[in-house]
């Protein structure tokens, strides 16, 4: 046998033993939240977080990184080693809305999709006793009085704001945005009487309504999770909003650790103790593989764009 032949034979027969060496996870898996601990996205995170372990045989921990509606967050993911040791949740609209805002720390090409997990419609919540006892209260006080009512949101560009933009032209009407880092400040600003209203998903204010009034949501149909709360388009606002949230990586992370995570993953969403965990919270499992969910974005991404060249105004809310 020729030496060629015979350095080709070692290469060949050595090749599995090195890819048993190469292990995955080799030290524990971040993954990071934008938002503050507590919230809806941060407690998906943290089952999801528990799921996967049992999947990988390792150890997965949970990164607070509260800040401009989630950029510093998903700018740490864009920016992290792509070894699949740092994962991310994205919160859409945000995802696509914040680099179209502003000069933002990262782009959807920075990032390799895992899968979107979560849907949970947009709604609007006042204090339980306070003066607005349906969205009609509120249309008629902005109309009398413009920018006298507050509306507080986890941030510009994230689907509570979008919210608020898309009603303000619906209805003709102008609200004061205010922006907080996460939905515990959002409460107590609510509750304080510190602003009038707030933008939080429907899952996040069902699971915890003690002093609130939820006058309407945003979703397409009334939810199974809030039957007596009213679509805004069934009381004539054609404007329907929610937030998805879902898994990404840095973009050039190895194929063979993706897949390794899109399989756990798939997984993790057909489980139903993981299932079971988000409608506990009220909140819709929407598994989309990352690749169809990308090929959605992208589209999406067009349409959102023409929102802020048609409305210079989305910037201040």
């Amino acid at each position: 046998m020729s030496t060629t032949r015979r350095t080709l034979l070692a290469a060949t027969l050595a090749t599995p033993a090195l890819a048993q060496t190469t292990r995955y996870p080799d030290r524990p898996i971040e993954i990071v939240v934008g938002f503050t601990a507590g919230g809806g996205t941060d407690l998906d995170a943290r089952s999801y977080g528990r799921a996967l372990e049992r999947r990988l045989g390792g150890t997965v921990v949970i990164t607070n990184r509260p800040g401009a509606g989630g950029e510093l967050a998903l700018g740490a993911v864009a920016r992290a080693r792509p070894d699949g040791h740092t994962i991310g949740t994205t919160n859409y609209p945000g995802l696509l809305t914040i680099p179209i805002e502003r000069q933002a720390q990262f782009r959807l090409d920075d990032f390799a999709p895992i899968a979107n997990l979560v849907t949970d419609p947009s709604a609007i919540t006042a204090h339980a006793d306070g003066p607005y006892k349906s969205l009609q209260d509120v249309i008629a006080r902005a109309k009398a009085a413009p920018d006298s009512i507050t509306y507080a949101s986890p941030g510009i560009g994230t689907d509570d704001h979008l919210q608020l933009v898309l009603l303000q032209q619906a209805a003709g009407i102008r609200l004061t945005h205010v922006s907080f880092q996460g939905d515990p400040q959002l409460r107590t600003a609510v509750l304080g009487k510190q602003v009038d209203l707030m933008g939080l998903n429907l899952g996040a204010v069902t699971a915890a309504p003690q002093g609130f009034r939820i006058l309407a949501q945003a979703a397409a149909s009334r939810s199974r999770f809030g039957p007596d709360v009213p679509t805004l388009k069934e009381l004539g606002y054609p404007v329907t909003m929610a937030s998805e949230r879902g898994l990404v990586v840095p973009a050039g992370t190895p194929p063979a650790i993706l897949a390794r995570l899109r399989e756990a993953t798939e997984d993790i969403a057909r489980d139903p103790e993981f299932t079971g965990a988000l409608e506990s919270r009220f909140t819709e499992p929407a598994y989309e593989p990352g690749e169809a969910w990308f090929t959605r974005l992208r589209r999406e991404e067009a349409d959102y764009r023409g929102l802020w060249q048609r409305t210079p105004w989305v910037q201040r809310g």
